[in-house]
Parts: structure tokens; sequence; C-alpha cells
């Protein structure tokens, strides 16, 4: 197979800007998005892409800083869903068993996991859910669904004050979830208020592969992207702050383009700072430096290109068997038709 991007050379490259992120604050909480122990997606959108390249990474970091904290998330709606993990043959349950028993041998070990967005009506599948988890020695933390946050920062400050926090003593934390809409963010958010109360000054920031902020916005590894996440409806988009103040085009999507200002309301009222954790976009707050490990762009576009038609085929199975919405395949034809 021929190879289109580098992983050593970007592991290098991505390793030395947490490092730098790390030494800002006193405590950091890193998103991990996508898939942590195994990235299927990227290694196909990628070819030379190792798909282990998050775990090395964290170990590689490990070695640096020592041992340090990790965090698992899963929605409690996600747990009771009977939907398949985009094209997995599996439920977002059993992902979780297979992620916490394949980093406990990676040995990057997972002691605290938090069920967030809890309504009662999950109640019996969450309840269950946190019996077997302590019965392998699990920390469990519920975290209950914060209506109206995005009206007011002050109702998301309020539903922060009374989730538990969530034990860590590491300068590193690693946030990372089962799948997109887990909860990391409100997590992360949560724990940095509890931190503030004890006087940390604590800092968020993200890493996540896709989408390649320094690549166009309809760049086939960036519409591959859209459609990983057809069924959560992501967007590509060009980030407006970014634009805003450094009059530099970046691409980002649109969760993270639409909850940036709320986001930063939360964090000044938290932190009692203008300019909570020294970002100005959201791009800002990413630290993805997928783009340093391409090294042929033509194999990625192509490969690319075979991955969106290929996500196109299992949507329209899911369909199919009834498992999938209209609105997911209605996304899907938008994104084909975008192919350049």
């Amino acid at each position: 197979m021929r190879k289109g991007f580098n992983t050593i050379k970007y592991l290098q490259i991505q390793k030395r800007e947490i490092l730098k992120r790390v030494k800002k604050f006193d405590r950091l909480y890193l998103e991990v998005g996508g898939h942590l122990f195994y990235d299927g997606h990227a290694s196909r959108v990628l070819p030379g892409y190792n798909p282990k390249t998050k775990v090395e990474l964290l170990q590689t970091l490990s070695k640096k800083l020592g041992k340090f904290d990790i965090i698992y998330c899963i929605s409690s709606q996600d747990l009771a869903s009977k939907k398949h993990l985009n094209d997995s043959k599996i439920n977002y349950k059993k992902q979780t068993f297979l992620d916490l028993s394949l980093l406990e041998k990676a040995k990057l070990n997972i002691e605290s996991v938090v069920i967030t967005r809890y309504k009662t009506k999950y109640s019996q599948e969450v309840r269950d859910f946190k019996k077997v988890l302590e019965s392998m020695g699990k920390r469990v933390y519920i975290h209950n669904e914060i209506t109206n946050y995005s009206k007011s920062p002050k109702y998301a400050v309020r539903g922060y004050a009374l989730d538990d926090y969530v034990r860590v003593y590491s300068k590193l934390v690693v946030v990372t979830g089962v799948a997109g809409g887990s909860g990391k963010m409100a997590t992360v958010m949560s724990q940095i208020y509890h931190d503030v109360k004890n006087k940390l000054n604590s800092g968020y920031a993200k890493l996540e592969t896709f989408p390649i902020w320094n690549l166009p916005l309809n760049h086939p590894i960036n519409l591959a992207y859209e459609a990983a996440t057809a069924d959560l409806q992501d967007k590509n988009m060009i980030d407006c702050y970014h634009w805003e103040h450094y009059k530099k085009i970046a691409t980002n999507y649109n969760r993270d383009i639409e909850n940036f200002s709320i986001l930063m309301k939360i964090a000044q009222i938290i932190t009692k700072k203008k300019n909570a954790f020294g970002y100005y976009s959201p791009t800002d707050m990413g630290m993805g430096n997928t783009k340093a490990g391409i090294i042929n762009n033509r194999i990625c576009r192509l490969a690319a290109i075979k991955e969106i038609k290929r996500r196109m085929d299992f949507y329209l199975k899911e369909f199919k068997a009834g498992r999938e919405s209209k609105k997911t395949i209605d996304r899907m034809h938008e994104i084909m038709g975008e192919i350049e």
C-alpha cells in the first residue's frame, strides 16, 4: 500500500504541541475526540496512519509526564440506544467495555467513568451499567442533563455545582468517550468549575484528528469527516472567530463553532477571567496537527473519496434495517454532491 501519511512525523509534532499547552496551566484537561484505541476511519482516509496512533501518543506522554488520569464518558441516551456504533457491529455499551479492556492492556488504565446527560427514563440501563463497571473496580459518576444552558450560561454553572467531582490528581487529565456527543466537554467544564473552587488554574484543550483546520473546507479528507458524522448532522464550517481575530481561514465544524461563544461565557463565569484559557477561536482551543503528517495529498484525497462512498453504503444498509434515519441519508447525498 502506498502511503500518504507519516505517523512518526505526526506523533513528534503533536506531542510537542501538547507538552507546550500543559505548561500553561496547573492542570490541563485534554479532550480527545474520535476513537481512542483504534481509529479505523483515520487509517482509511490517511493511508499510512497507524490506527493506534492516539494510544501511542498517550503512552509517549506518560513516559514524559508520568501516569496521568483518564476520564471516560458515555451518555445515558447512547447507553440505552440499540444503534450500532458507526460502522461497527457493536453498540455503545459493548464498545465501552472493549475500550476499557484494550486500554488496560496498553497500560493506560481508566479508573473513572462518567455517565453523562442522565435522564430518569434511562434509569434502569444506567443502574445496570453502573453496577457492572463498579464490579470491574471503576469509579462511576452520574451527571444530569443540563437543560437551557444554551439560553444562559448560568444554567450550566448551576448544573456543574450539583455534579460530583471526578477525583483526579495529575497535571494532565485526558477526557475521552465512546463517541461524539458523549458529554466530554460538559464533563471537563464541570471539573474546571470544581478545580477553580480549590484555587487551581485549570485549562481545557481539544485533540481531534478531523476536520483538518488547515485544509480547505471541501477537501475530500474533511468531507470524509462529515460523512463519518452524518448521523450527528455535523457540518464543516469556516471558523468565523478565527477569521475575525487573525484574518486567517481555518476549517472547523458546526458544533465547535456554535458552542464556542457559550463555552467562553461559561468559562468567564467560572474563572472570573475575560479571556478564559487564552483562546480567541475554536481553532485555538484545538491542537490538531494532522496536516503535518500528510506526505502525499493525492493518495489521501483518493482514499477519502473511497471512504465517503463506503460510508454511504453503510448508512443505506442501516436505513433499510431501521437503525438509521432518512435525515442521515439526505445529509450523505449532500456530502456526495460536494466531492470535487
